[in-house]
């Protein structure tokens, strides 16, 4: 993932420095949300050395910026993007009981999205959905109803 986030700087011609690289790859090794200091954490192992809060937060800027991680704000943590090339893309199903995180593709949500700000002459900036709840595992069951059932 991280030579594809490269691949996307490239293309859009800003830097994927070797900070941030290692800042990115480090997120992603959480498998979940992680928050700022769960990556000054990390950045000091990886590295070896004293990792002040501004160059991580440095580093969290640009990868938001690019759309290459998500803030998570009921978690008040940043989660890698699973579709790096599209910064609006998909929700987050957050699961209150066992703390996993999942993000899910709504392309039917994202145009509804799309259209309403184009009808208010709005710009999104900045979209993020976070859904809250039990996963059918966490509930007791075996799997998720079928879509369209409750």
């Amino acid at each position: 993932m991280a030579d594809r986030v490269a691949q996307i700087c490239a293309e859009r011609g800003v830097r994927f420095t070797p900070l941030r690289r290692v800042a990115f790859e480090a997120l992603l090794a959480f498998n979940g949300p992680a928050g700022a200091y769960d990556l000054i954490r990390a950045l000091q192992l990886r590295l070896g050395k004293h990792v002040a809060p501004p160059t991580a937060y440095r580093a969290l800027e640009f990868l938001q910026e690019q759309g290459f991680v998500t803030w998570i704000e009921t978690r008040n943590a940043f989660l890698p993007s699973s579709h790096p090339e599209d910064r609006n893309l998909g929700a987050f199903l957050l699961r209150d009981h066992c703390g996993a995180t999942v993000e899910v593709e709504f392309p039917e949500l994202d145009a509804e999205f799309a259209c309403w700000a184009k009808a208010l002459g709005f710009r999104v900036g900045r979209r993020v959905v976070e859904l809250q709840g039990t996963c059918a595992e966490c509930q007791g069951e075996s799997a998720p109803p079928e879509k369209g059932r409750a």
